[in-house]
This record gives structure tokens, C-alpha cells and sequence, in this order.
């Protein structure tokens, strides 16, 4: 026999999540995981867990929609059960504004793809059937630009990011639900970054028949745990009549372990895939603390801290081009242009995890996900602006602090 090391014991040390996601967990969700007992996926409290879960999904998403539920899995996983109803030969239109717009695009290209695209180019096909509509990074999809491409096209399907972490840019969702019904297009939107941030109902917006998001980001649950979507009664009527190649991740059959059948609610699951009591408890105890901050203060939260970070990113000599409220996106003052990625890794080196952009041009993206207090805020700028100085920024760090003051003094006299 061979004699193997073991490696030592790993220890992750605790840091700073300022990116774009995931966020820093809640102790409180943390605590649910850990101490949830040790149950398999059919037991009587897990099922019960998962249709409050179902239940809770609803306030927060703002729907009536029956197959409303997790999927099991990251954002990723959410996303494929979005698009699952996507068939080779479909018409779609998909718009694309940054990184993870582009692999939306590149998902739905991979579905509506035949096999003689797939054979062309099996890890990039390029149907005929499927037009990419692309805006330049740092810009956000417009109604002008939805209109005239969804009145040219006329497709089955619309594809469209609501927040684009990517660029940190917002899209039109009220456009894009409005150009959908005006030319009876079915419209599917990735909430990944706004679920659970930006205060919005999707039953507002009757033109998109399909959303989905994830866990670790505005829900601030673990990653692994579940990605909320939701479907209305158009879709699952086209998927139903029409079909999906998928199993795992289908949404009528993930429905079902969800107690979802038929188009509506049962007294309990059935069988589709294994669930984990512990990913159960941890979800249903992020969904409790979702719905008791309130989904109008949350985003009014969210909205007043990442002014005062701007504020302050201004200040150090920085130039915002986002409009998220739970992330800034910077170009660095001219003394550190082109040295983001440096920037970046001596940060993460301590602790403190901001990212670059993955596409050109590069700049630095630094997020706000569970740090809505004044001193997460601080900590926040006071690290980024000695980073920007060990590298010879020279920041005036005293013109930050002043912009923080100025704007959590504000919002005291106010009261």
C-alpha cells in the first residue's frame, strides 16, 4: 500500500463578504442549519418545513402563483428550472448587459439549440433562433431597446436579467412586462440580485411568466440550500402542453415534492428528489427573518447605506457607474488605473472580499449584502481606503469619514 498524508484539519477563517454575492449568512440562519436534528427528506416536520417555506416565498416574491417553491441548489440551479421550458427550435430573445446576463444567453442558446448547432459548437452554439440583443457594459436595458427588438422578432420568449451584478446596472422589468404583452412573447426574468432587496410584486408585471433567484444574495440564506422561483399558469400551461428535457430540474416535478400538484396546494409532498432537513431549516429560518424586516424597509435600507458608501467611494476619488442598492461598482481615481485586480487580491488577502468586474473593462465591485448598519458601512470604507493608499492612492480617507458623517448626521436630524 501506498502511504497518504492527511491533510490538517480545514479552517476557514471568517471575512468580510463586501461583493456582489454571497453575502454574509445571518447567525441566526447559521444557527437554524446547525441545530436543525438529524431527519430524512420525507420526514413529517421537514415536509411541513418546505410548504411554509412555499408559503413564506409567496409575501416575498408578491404572487398568487401556485407553483411558487425552491429549487434545491445555488442560483444557477434556479435558473436552469427557469429556463427548463426552453425547447430546441424555440424562438427567444435574450438581452444582454453583463457577465451573468451572457451566461443566461448562453444557457438559453445551449436549450433552443438543435443538434447540428450543438455539433457546430457544442460549448457556444449559435442558433438561428435565438437573438442577442447586447448593451454596452455599464448601461441598462432601456424600453426603447426591449420594444423594437421584441416588435422586430416577435419570439416565444424574452429573456432578461432584472439587476446585472455584472455592471451593476438595473434593467426595466416595466418595459420589458409591457412589450411582452404587446406582442404576446412570454417573458422569463433572473432575480438573482433583486429578490428580497428591491421592493416589487411580480404580480405586477402580468407580461413575465417565469422568475427566478437565489439563496445566498437579497434571501441571505446558505448557498447550498434553495433557489426561490416562481411560475404563473401560462407557463406551466406551455410547459405541460409542450414538455422539458429536464428532470431534476423541472418545474412541475420539483413542484410535487413541494406539495404543489396539479396546480394546486396538497397537504404534502411527494417524491421527486432527496432534500436536507438541515438546508430546510436554515431556508425556512431566512425566509422568518426576510418577512420580518419588511420588504419596504429592507430596500429603503438597502437604498440609504448605499448612498452613504457612494458618498464616501466619491470622496476617496472614485467614480460610480452603478445604480444597485446593495452594490457599487467604481472606477478607481487615476494612480490606480489598471491595478483593480491588485486591488482586489490585497484586499481579499485580509479578509475584506470585494471583486473586480469579469468583463472588460475591469473595475471594482464592492457590496452592502446583510452590512446595513452605519458601523458595516465604516468598516467597509476604512479598508478600502487603506488598501487604495498602501498602493499609493493618496485618498483623502478624512473626506470619506466627512461624507459618512454628513450622511448619517442627516438622517439623525431628520428624526
Amino acid at each position: 500500500m501506498t502511504n497518504t498524508s492527511i491533510p490538517s484539519k480545514l479552517q476557514i477563517p471568517e471575512t468580510l463578504a463586501a461583493g456582489p454575492g454571497p453575502g454574509n449568512t445571518d447567525a441566526r440562519v447559521l444557527a437554524a442549519y446547525a441545530n436543525a436534528g438529524l431527519a430524512d427528506h420525507m420526514q413529517a416536520d421537514v415536509l411541513r418545513g418546505m410548504i411554509e417555506c412555499k408559503e413564506m416565498l409567496r409575501k416575498i416574491w408578491g404572487t398568487k402563483n401556485t407553483y411558487t417553491f425552491g429549487v434545491a441548489g445555488t442560483g444557477w440551479s434556479g435558473l436552469d428550472c427557469l429556463f427548463s421550458a426552453i425547447l430546441p427550435g424555440d424562438t427567444v430573445v435574450t438581452f444582454v448587459n453583463g457577465t451573468f446576463s451572457g451566461i443566461d444567453a448562453l444557457t438559453v442558446r445551449m436549450k433552443a439549440a438543435s443538434r447540428a448547432d450543438l455539433a457546430a459548437n457544442s460549448l457556444d452554439p449559435k442558433p438561428a433562433n435565438v437573438t442577442l440583443v447586447t448593451v454596452p457594459h455599464g448601461k441598462s436595458v432601456t424600453g426603447d431597446v426591449i420594444e423594437t427588438a421584441l416588435a422586430a422578432n416577435k419570439p416565444t420568449w424574452a429573456v432578461m436579467a432584472h439587476w446585472e451584478t455584472g455592471s451593476g446596472r438595473i434593467n426595466d422589468i416595466r418595459a420589458f412586462s409591457d412589450a411582452c404583452e404587446r406582442h404576446g412573447v412570454m417573458g422569463l426574468v433572473d432575480a438573482v440580485s433583486s429578490l428580497g432587496i428591491e421592493d416589487f410584486d411580480i404580480d405586477d408585471y402580468p407580461g413575465i411568466v417565469g422568475w427566478a433567484s437565489c439563496p445566498q444574495k437579497g434571501v441571505l440564506c446558505l448557498p447550498l440550500t434553495y433557489a426561490p422561483v416562481s411560475f404563473s399558469d401560462r407557463y406551466i400551461a406551455h410547459l405541460k402542453a409542450n414538455g422539458s428535457s429536464s428532470y431534476v430540474n423541472h418545474p412541475m416535478m420539483e413542484a410535487r415534492h413541494w406539495a404543489i400538484h396539479d396546480g394546486k396546494d396538497s397537504a404534502a409532498g411527494t417524491y421527486h428528489r432527496t432534500h436536507s432537513g438541515y438546508a430546510v431549516a436554515a431556508f425556512h429560518e431566512a425566509l422568518r427573518i426576510n418577512l420580518q424586516h419588511g420588504k419596504a424597509q429592507k430596500a429603503a435600507d438597502y437604498a440609504y447605506h448605499e448612498a452613504a458608501l457612494r458618498a464616501a467611494v466619491v470622496a476617496l476619488g472614485c467614480d460610480v457607474t452603478s445604480n444597485m442598492t446593495s452594490l457599487v461598482v467604481l472606477n478607481l481615481p487615476g494612480a490606480l488605473a489598471g491595478r483593480e485586480k491588485d486591488l482586489v487580491q490585497a484586499c481579499r488577502a485580509r479578509g475584506f472580499g470585494i471583486w473586480p468586474t469579469l468583463s472588460e473593462p475591469v473595475q471594482v465591485r464592492i457590496g452592502i449584502l446583510n452590512q446595513l448598519s452605519r458601523n458595516a458601512i465604516t468598516d467597509i470604507v476604512e479598508r478600502f481606503a487603506a488598501a487604495m493608499n498602501e498602493m499609493g492612492a493618496g485618498a483623502d480617507v478624512g473626506a470619506a469619514r466627512e461624507a459618512l458623517n454628513q450622511h448619517y448626521l442627516a438622517e439623525m436630524a431628520a428624526e
